[in-house]
C-alpha cells in the first residue's frame, strides 16, 4: 500500500481518520498501532512476524542496556547495533555478495554457487536506521527507554514514517508518542501538506517518469539529446517523487498529533555538492553525521582521515541505497565531489551564484546517471551519449507539448527557492496559521489540489516510486 493510491487515499487514511477522532484518547496509540501493522501487512505479510521479531528483541536488549554502566553498557549497544544490521545485510546484501562470488568462481574457474534468492523487506533500510538511533540515542542518555513495548512498536511502525522516512530518531519523538497534543491547525496543516505532496507525487513525478523511461529505455537509439533530456527528466521525477512521499509522511504525521523532521529544502538551489546534502534527504544525512561519520573520528583527527571518513560514509551510503554496483559507484561519485569541496571547489563556487548552482546541477544530474542505471554498462552507454554530443537530434516524445510543459514547471518549482519571496511564501504556505480568510483558501487550494491528485491515479496506471525498493 503507497500513500499516493488510491486505496489508501480514499479507503484507509479516511477509516482511520473517523476511528481516530472517535475512540478514546488511552486507545488512540493502539489504534495507530494496528493500523501500521495491517499497513504493512498489506504490502508484506509474510515479513511482518520476522520485522517484529527484530523489533521485540531490540526492545528488550535496550531496555537491558539502560540498566547497565561502563564497558558492559557499550557492549550491549555495539551488539544491538550489529543485530539490526544483521537482518538489513542479510535481507538486502546476501544476493548481491553471492551474485558477486559467483562471478568471482566463474573468472577463476571454480564451482558456482546454488542458492535461493533473498527476498527485500519493502522499507528495511529505513526501518533498521531508526532502530539503531533507539538503540544508541539510550545509550548515549539522549533518551530514557521506552517502557511500554507497545508504544515503542508504535514507533518503529508507525505508518507515516515506514515505508520511506523521513528517517525518525527515536529521541525526536519519544515524548510525542505518549503526550502529544493534537490541534485543528495542525490537521489542517498536515492535510495541506499531504495534499502538496500527493499532487507532487502524481501531477509531475508520475508524468516525468513516464517521459524519462520512454527517451532512456530504448539505449540503442540514444542520441545525446534524448539522454540529457531524459536524464532531466529523471533528476526532476526523483526529487518531486521522493520529497512528494516525504510531504505526504510529514503531512500524514500532522494529522496524527506527531512532527517529524524536514527532509527537503529546495536541494537544486544548492551552490555545492556539500550544499546539496545539506538540504537532500537531509534525515539520511544528519544520521550518517551523527551515527556514522562522528563516530568514525569526523574532521577532528586531520586533512586525510576527514577525506577517509568522508568516503567512507558515502560508499556505505551509495550501498545503503541499494545492492548494486552503480549504487556503490553513485556514493563514491558524491564522496569524491564531497573532498573536492573541502579541498578548494567550494571556496570557488561560493563566490559565484547562478553559475554555482547550474555546475552544482549538472554535477547531481550526472550522479544520477548511476542511480537510475541498471547495470555500470547502463550507465556508461547513457554517459556515452550525454557527452560525445555526436547527435542532438530529438526523438518525437521530445516534442509533446503535454511533458515539456510538464518539465517546464518542474524546473521553475525548483527554482523558487531562489526568489526570497517566492521562498518565503511556500514556507508560510505550509505552516499552521489561525483560522481566516487566508487560511480557508488555502483549505479550498488542498481539497483541489487533493481531487485532482486523486483523478489522475485513476486515469493512470503509471504510478512507480523510486524509493520504494530501499
Amino acid at each position: 500500500m503507497v500513500f499516493s493510491g488510491i486505496i489508501f487515499a480514499v479507503f484507509f487514511l479516511p477509516i482511520l481518520l473517523v476511528l481516530y477522532t472517535i475512540v478514546p484518547g488511552k486507545f488512540k496509540n493502539i489504534l495507530l498501532l494496528l493500523s501500521s501493522l495491517f499497513f504493512y501487512a498489506w504490502g508484506e505479510p509474510a515479513f511482518l512476524f520476522v520485522l517484529l521479531l527484530e523489533c521485540v528483541t531490540n526492545f528488550f536488549l535496550v531496555k537491558y542496556l539502560s540498566s547497565l554502566e561502563g564497558r558492559s553498557r557499550r557492549k550491549v549497544m555495539i551488539f544491538s547495533v550489529v543485530f539490526n544490521l544483521g537482518f538489513l545485510v542479510y535481507f538486502k546484501y546476501f544476493n548481491f555478495f553471492l551474485e558477486n562470488t559467483n562471478s568471482l568462481l566463474d573468472v577463476m574457474g571454480g564451482g558456482m554457487i546454488d542458492w535461493k534468492s533473498v527476498v527485500l523487506p519493502i522499507g528495511i533500510s529505513f526501518y533498521t536506521f531508526q532502530s539503531i538511533t533507539y538503540a544508541v540515542d539510550v545509550y548515549r542518555k539522549n533518551a530514557e527507554p521506552q517502557r511500554y513495548l507497545h508504544n515503542y512498536v508504535l514507533y518503529s511502525f508507525l505508518f507515516p514514517h515506514l515505508i520511506a522516512g523521513p528517517i525518525v530518531k527515536y529521541n525526536l519523538v519519544a515524548q510525542q508518542i505518549t503526550s502529544r497534543v493534537e490541534t485543528a491547525n495542525q490537521f489542517l496543516a498536515g492535510f495541506t501538506r499531504f495534499s502538496i505532496g500527493l499532487g507532487k507525487k502524481v501531477l509531475i513525478a508520475n508524468v516525468l517518469g513516464e517521459y524519462s523511461s520512454q527517451l532512456l529505455d530504448g539505449q540503442s537509439d540514444l542520441t545525446s539529446g534524448a539522454a540529457w533530456l531524459g536524464m532531466l527528466a529523471y533528476t526532476f521525477q526523483i526529487y518531486f517523487d521522493f520529497s512528494g512521499y516525504s510531504d505526504m509522511a510529514i503531512g500524514l504525521g500532522k494529522l496524527f498529533g506527531f512532527t517529524f523532521p524536514e527532509n527537503f529544502d529546495r536541494p537544486y538551489t544548492s551552490r555545492s555538492i556539500t550544499e546539496f546534502w545539506k538540504k537532500w534527504h537531509i534525515t539520511l544525512g544528519d544520521f550518517m553525521k551523527n551515527y556514522l561519520y562522528i563516530p568514525l573520528g569526523g574532521n577532528r583527527k586531520g586533512a586525510a582521515r576527514t577525506y577517509l571518513n568522508l568516503m567512507i560514509v558515502f560508499l556505505l551510503s551509495g550501498l545503503w541505497h541499494g545492492a548494486n554496483w552503480t549504487f556503490v559507484l553513485w556514493g563514491v561519485f558524491h564522496g569524491t565531489w564531497l573532498i573536492l569541496d573541502r579541498l578548494f571547489l567550494e571556496k570557488v563556487l561560493l563566490r559565484t551564484s547562478i553559475i554555482a548552482v547550474f555546475f552544482t546541477f549538472i554535477v547531481v544530474l550526472n550522479g544520477w546517471v548511476l542511480f537510475q542505471a541498471e547495470s555500470i554498462n547502463d550507465a556508461v552507454s547513457v554517459y556515452q551519449h550525454m557527452w560525445n554530443f555526436g547527435s542532438m537530434e530529438l526523438p518525437n516524445i521530445a516534442n509533446d507539448t503535454y511533458y515539456m510543459i510538464h518539465l517546464l514547471l518542474a524546473a521553475c518549482i525548483c527554482l523558487f527557492g531562489l526568489v526570497p519571496s517566492l521562498r518565503a511564501f511556500s514556507t508560510n504556505f505550509i505552516s499552521e496559521q489561525s483560522v481566516s480568510m487566508k487560511q480557508w483558501a488555502i483549505i479550498g487550494s488542498s481539497c483541489i489540489l487533493f481531487l485532482v491528485s486523486l483523478s489522475f491515479i485513476v486515469a493512470n496506471g503509471f504510478n512507480p516510486f523510486i524509493y520504494f525498493k530501499f
